[in-house]
């Protein structure tokens, strides 16, 4: 008998240890790491400043607000719409940790969807971090999921329509913050969050707004930018100086019958001018090999290299294959170019912003071996 109340005392010792590990790994979860604005910034505010509602909520996130010495144009830089395309927001945050913004102001959201972030898909096998050596020390950064945390939504519904056009898509986008838009002021969280950002746009009169994605090598809109028709001139004009620079990119309208995505909505239910662009990530695709951080930060797969050889992907690959360094100077590029093609065709509202790397700097100026995450630590702190 006194034998079988020291194995019950010890099982419940191991359970209470487990417990405790368990619990305090998935409220790391929620901790995303510091972020290191330049001396450029002028404040940090929240998402709830424009939507009281989502106050206290995991879908509640940080905005970084720089503005210039002269006043002039708005941009809004959204990172982390899909918190498992980390070239999104470490592009965000190579801004917010570097730019120097002389006329204008910059909006930079690094984490869109906040509860996205705080989670991921163990059924896809996919890291819960990712880890680069700046030049303060070693950085470790989320690894998210596509979509909103169950734990802050759920269960999802069998369809999910979306608020405004009443289009049906599958139940699990119903947490997807890319199919949310405009919002619903009574909505899910999803929903709320998406208000919010266009009560943003709309409060704050931001001119022009980014929204920064990967995809996987065989989905057929990769590097590229979508843009809204109001949008074509500007897009057409900086996609013609990306593609000077030596950088491959297409351009694509933006499907006025697909609803909930930024540069459909915001740019039917607010003033902005949205533009979203997409890079080659090896992590998110069906093809793939081995799924782990080394994979992310490179992009270098021999699965992709044989699917490339077969014809089967819509982005070249090789043994190379697409690092973490030319993903984020995809967009950095991009931001800068269609911020230029703005101000020539807006002068009344420049935006003139220095000091965030160039596609050169991040990229072709690094050695292979720099590559993967190296040569990105080299603009983080």
């Amino acid at each position: 008998m006194k034998k079988q109340y020291i194995s019950a005392s010890i099982l419940m010792i191991l359970i209470g240890v487990i417990c405790f590990v368990s619990g305090k790994n998935f409220l790391s979860l929620k901790d995303l790491g510091p972020i290191y604005p330049s001396e450029s910034l002028t404040e940090v505010k929240m998402l709830s400043d424009y939507f009281d509602d989502i106050k206290g909520s995991n879908v509640d996130t940080e905005i970084y607000v720089f503005k210039g010495t002269t006043n002039g144009g708005k941009v809004l830089i959204l990172g982390g719409t899909h918190g498992n395309e980390p070239s999104g927001y470490l592009s965000a945050i190579t801004i917010i940790e570097n730019i120097k913004v002389d006329v204008g102001e910059v909006f930079v959201i690094p984490y869109t969807n906040h509860s996205g972030m705080t989670h991921n898909d163990p059924q896809e096998a996919s890291p819960q971090y990712l880890h680069i050596e700046a030049k303060n020390g070693l950085r470790t950064f989320r690894y998210g999921s596509r979509a909103s945390n169950p734990i802050d939504q759920w269960p999802d519904p069998d369809v999910y329509i979306h608020a405004s056009s009443g289009q049906q898509l599958s139940g699990s986008e119903t947490r997807n913050i890319n199919r949310a838009y405009p919002g619903k002021i009574n909505g899910t969280p999803t929903e709320k969050a998406a208000f919010a950002i266009t009560e943003m746009i709309k409060k704050e009169d931001i001119n022009l707004t980014f929204d920064l994605h990967e995809a996987s090598p065989e989905y057929p809109v990769i590097n590229a930018t979508v843009s809204h028709e109001k949008g074509m001139s500007i897009a057409a004009n900086g996609m013609f100086e990306i593609q000077m620079k030596g950088i491959e990119m297409s351009l694509e309208p933006s499907p006025t019958n697909l609803h909930g995505l930024t540069h459909r909505e915001l740019g039917d239910y607010t003033e902005t001018i949205p533009l979203l662009m997409e890079t080659a990530n090896a992590s998110q695709g069906r093809l793939r090999g081995k799924t782990n951080e080394e994979l992310a930060l490179t992009g270098k797969d021999d699965c992709y290299v044989k699917s490339a050889n077969l014809g089967f992907l819509y982005v070249p690959y090789d043994e190379k294959g697409h690092p973490i360094e030319e993903r984020v100077a995809r967009h950095l590029q991009g931001i800068q170019e269609y911020i230029k093609a703005y101000n020539d065709e807006y002068p009344n509202k420049q935006i003139i912003s220095n000091n965030i790397p160039t596609y050169e700097e991040l990229f072709i100026n690094a050695k292979e071996e720099e590559l993967g995450g190296k040569q990105l630590g080299k603009f983080l702190y």
